[in-house]
Formats: C-alpha cells, sequence, structure tokens
C-alpha cells in the first residue's frame, strides 16, 4: 500500500494556471461574454418598453400643450394620452412579435 491517498492527488483544473492568474481572466471572459449575451437578447424588450413609454409621454405631452394653447383642458391631453396608449401598444406588439 502506498503513503498517498488519493485525496492527495490534486489534477490542476484547465483553467488553473501554476501561478494562478489564468483563472481569473478566464472567469472575466465568461463573465464578459455572457453579460454581452444577455444585453443582445434584452435589446428587443428595452426598445418596446422605451417606445411605449416614448408614445404615451410625447402624444399625452402634445395634448397638454396643445391644451394649454387653445383653452381646451383636460380634453387634448386626455385624446393625447389615449392615443398614445394605443400607438404605443400597437408599436410593443409589432417589437415583441417580430420574427
Amino acid at each position: 500500500m502506498s503513503d498517498e491517498s488519493p485525496m492527495h492527488d490534486h489534477k490542476e483544473s484547465p483553467h488553473e494556471d501554476p501561478a494562478g492568474d489564468a483563472a481569473p481572466e478566464a472567469f472575466l471572459a465568461r463573465a464578459l461574454q455572457q453579460t454581452q449575451e444577455n444585453l443582445r437578447r434584452a435589446g428587443p424588450a428595452a426598445t418596446a418598453g422605451y417606445t411605449l413609454v416614448g408614445a404615451i409621454l410625447m402624444l399625452g405631452g402634445g395634448g397638454y400643450v396643445a391644451d394649454k394653447r387653445f383653452g381646451t383642458s383636460p380634453w387634448l391631453l386626455l385624446t393625447g394620452l389615449v392615443l398614445g396608449i394605443a400607438v404605443g401598444f400597437v408599436e410593443l406588439a409589432k417589437i415583441v412579435w417580430r420574427k
């Protein structure tokens, strides 16, 4: 029977460098690659959200300005908000269901 036990058999993993420098670099490279992939996949969702909010703010803001100018408060603001919601959801649907 030998003096060496299986617990003392240490084989270096492919990511380990005897100096200990390669493992952090490999980890950072994988983390950067995964982050880029997640951002690429999240792009359409972010675009959809910004489109929805942007349409509501733009058309609602236009309605607000028109109300102030013509003295028709709150009707043009409400019309702008409703149109903004409708346009925003149509654009959201286009982005989400795009192939």
